[in-house]
């Protein structure tokens, strides 16, 4: 009984972190969704980090633009389009 218990939990702990990951897959990379904000502007990326925000993977970017101001974009990492 003690064995299939442990069995029982190393399952759920090993579903857990596969659903966890696969929430964190995305249509467009963090790579792809930064490429995206700097395209065609002066801004310079300070960093950028992956969230789950309502359960969707949101792309979280800080830029520093031209005029010195520090701004966030956030994109949604399914659709690539930017979140208000």
């Amino acid at each position: 009984m003690k064995n299939l218990i442990k069995v029982v939990a190393v399952i759920l702990l090993f579903s857990n972190s596969c659903f966890a990951a696969s929430t964190l897959l995305a249509d467009i990379s963090l790579d792809e969704a930064t490429k995206q904000i700097i395209e065609g502007t002066y801004n310079k990326v300070l960093g950028a980090q992956t969230e789950l925000i309502n359960g969707r993977t949101i792309y979280v970017i800080k830029v520093l633009t031209p005029d010195g101001r520090i701004q966030y974009y956030k994109i949604d990492a399914e659709t690539g389009q930017l979140v208000s």
